[in-house]
């Protein structure tokens, strides 16, 4: 008796959910019909905001804390905002050596660096070091990367004295000169906050990779031939190819234009540097001759160019060219705030040329960070991160620095070097402010040629030949945009290379999210599963149906005609081959790919609606996307059509099957 009850309870239950599911079921295509609004644009910028700048680590979180202590809350609200205070929490002696070490053998490579990045972009070498004390803190405190240090870079240097000096040339007016790389590095400061913000970095990140890989060829090559004049001791304001090498040519032509000294001293050194880095790449335990050798270069040489000019009586005597007086000795940066220019005559162009910068150095930043936190097994928040970039440049703006970015470089070496946290990245900033203060005299005598061997040594790293080919292998068009920044760089200038590259990258993302393709799409036997009939030839035909998938993500004015006529001419041709009557009953349009659609993409469905309805043909949706069925749903479609959306082509077919079968 008991048994029999405890079935029927059984029974009872099982009815029960069986009821609740079909329930369910019934109402999943409601749903698809009557979804929330989506979010406004106004809606999507403020969680974005949010998300940044108040990231949610884990769910729940905050709904955990409602019943802490204030305290407690106020300091999860702070560790949010400045995630550095996250990995101080299980923070360690060993792991404080381990961030010690690291950050001083960063200061070790990372001074010289800067010094020639510096000279790189025309500006005199303490802003440099200006450049590697400031940024690097600001960032430590805001960004979710532990690997990523930051300091000057070859790349933006060299872009940066190649495109302002079109506005005005250091020789002529230096603190002009230096006014606009400050105003410049503001703008990009607020172009990459921008893009933080409004989540714009991933559209540059994704056209980035073959365009940068040709940009940063084309740009080493520029690198190498302008440090080729600093060997020689060449002065011309030109950056392009043909007039690099021209002046080049000058100066052998003409003796009396280049010093033997700093090209016997600078190719010395510069073999040195290198010998060192291959010895450390065959043996990682002589890893440290490669870090330690920029600065023991600069050392040596300032000894060497000492004993040679100290008998000189006037600078322009000495036979070896020599940075000469560094400022320094003060106490932290100092205010560039009333340097920033903003006349009107300049100031577009100022505006460009941030924007370009902005999108290089944030693209290599983002690459560089990726890269190293795989290797330790975590990720980081690009959008977070290009805020913390911004943000940093905008305050190095306003305290003499110029623009920064995350350093292949100087990451690996911090990443060989045992890093913990970002607490290397500051101790490595306040190593260069101590340099900056006490040691800048030292460096009166340290030969301009060193700095440019320094440069010339990192130049090999820029150029990956091996990625180029794979690029060729995969996608051509790809290769294109690699090709254009490549050739624009080298020929032209370093803005139109990458405008080249870039927009061909634009074109091909637009082509590819814009042309009219659609597939034929069947049910792959034995499975509940559709897909192209051309991928699968051995998908079936649902008999009367007949289903279209497109795979386009965008309908619009650009391909929804051709959309329309394709749909229609394939039902007009297979009535053709099989007579007067209609093959087809039914066409059901796969929408899972489309992520949007503008009004005349709407206008082509209500066309094509019309059109397959004067044929007795039923036009059905299934899976619209968010935004895709709430604009039907405001143009009226979906009434048009009978209501006819279902979550899944599968549901389709079965209502268009029950349908038929009615109809019989």
């Amino acid at each position: 008796m008991c048994r029999n009850s405890s079935n029927s309870e059984m029974v009872a239950s099982n009815k029960s959910t069986l009821e609740e599911v079909l329930d369910i079921e019934k109402n999943m295509n409601q749903w698809v019909l009557n979804p929330p609004d989506p979010p406004s644009m106004l809606r999507q910028v403020v969680d974005n905001v949010k998300d940044i700048l108040l990231p949610h680590p884990q769910p729940n979180t905050f709904s955990s804390l409602r019943n802490q202590p204030f305290s407690r809350r106020a300091f999860a609200f702070l560790k949010n905002l400045f995630p550095i205070l996250a990995s101080f929490q299980n923070y360690n002696a060993q792991k404080f050596k381990c961030d010690f070490m690291a950050g001083l053998t960063l200061a070790i490579f990372a001074i010289p660096q800067c010094m020639g990045n510096a000279t790189l972009a025309q500006l005199s070498p303490e802003y440099g070091l200006y450049t590697g004390i400031v940024p690097p803190l600001i960032y430590a405190l805001l960004a979710s990367s532990r690997e990523i240090v930051i300091g000057p870079g070859s790349v933006d240097s060299l872009l940066l004295s190649s495109m302002i000096q079109t506005l005005k040339l250091p020789i002529d007016d230096s603190i002009g000169y230096t006014q606009l790389v400050f105003t410049v590095t503001f703008f990009a400061g607020i172009f990459q906050v921008a893009f933080g913000l409004f989540r714009f970095g991933f559209l540059v990140e994704y056209i980035s990779q073959s365009t940068i890989v040709g940009f940063l060829a084309a740009a080493a090559v520029g690198i190498g031939l302008q440090q080729l004049k600093g060997l020689f001791g060449i002065v011309t304001n030109k950056t392009a190819l043909f007039s690099v090498v021209k002046s080049l040519w000058t100066s052998f032509k003409n003796q009396s234009t280049w010093h033997p000294y700093n090209f016997v001293i600078g190719f010395s050194f510069l073999c040195f540097i290198l010998f060192m880095r291959f010895l450390g790449k065959r043996n990682k335990k002589l890893i440290w001759l490669s870090h330690v050798a920029p600065l023991f270069s600069i050392i040596a040489s300032s000894i060497i160019a000492y004993k040679i000019n100290v008998y000189e009586h006037q600078v322009k005597d000495y036979r070896v060219e020599v940075l000469g007086p560094i400022k320094g000795g003060g106490s932290l940066n100092p205010s560039s705030f009333n340097q920033l220019t903003f006349d009107s005559r300049v100031v577009g162009h100022l505006i460009r040329i941030g924007l370009t910068i902005a999108i290089i150095s944030f693209t290599g930043s983002i690459a560089v960070g990726r890269s190293f936190a795989s290797l330790k097994g975590h990720s980081i928040d690009p959008n977070r991160e290009v805020v913390s970039l911004g943000i940093m440049n905008i305050v190095g703006s306003l305290t003499s620095c110029y623009i920064a970015s995350g350093s292949l470089s100087r990451t690996a070496v911090n990443y060989d070097a045992g890093s913990e946290t970002v607490a290397s990245n500051i101790v490595m900033a306040l190593t260069v402010l101590l340099s900056l203060k006490f040691l800048t005299g030292l460096l009166y005598f340290t030969p301009k040629a060193i700095l440019a061997a320094i440069i010339l040594s990192a130049v090999p790293g820029l150029i990956d030949l091996k990625k180029a080919c794979e690029i060729w292998k995969v996608d051509k068009m790809d290769f294109l945009a690699c090709a254009g920044a490549f050739f624009g760089v080298l020929f032209a200038s370093a803005e139109i290379g990458l405008a080249v590259g870039i927009t061909i990258s634009f074109a091909k993302i637009i082509l590819t999210s814009i042309q009219p393709a659609i597939a034929v799409i069947g049910r792959l036997p034995g499975t509940d599963s559709f897909g192209d009939v051309q991928q699968y030839p051995m998908a079936l035909n649902i008999p009367g149906v007949f289903i279209v998938s497109l795979k386009s993500a965008w309908l619009c004015f650009a391909n929804a005609n051709l959309v329309e006529e394709m749909i229609e001419r394939w039902v007009t041709n297979e009535k053709a081959e099989q007579g007067k009557e209609n093959t087809f009953h039914h066409v059901i349009i796969d929408a899972s790919s489309l992520t949007n659609i503008d009004t005349t993409g709407i206008a082509s469905l209500v066309e094509l609606n019309k059109n397959m309805t004067s044929r007795g043909v039923t036009l059905a949706i299934a899976n619209p996307r968010w935004h895709v069925i709430h604009k039907l749903r405001l143009a009226n479609f979906v009434s048009k059509i009978g209501g006819r959306v279902f979550l899944s082509v599968g549901d389709a077919v079965d209502a268009c099957v029950a349908t038929k079968m009615v109809a019989v």
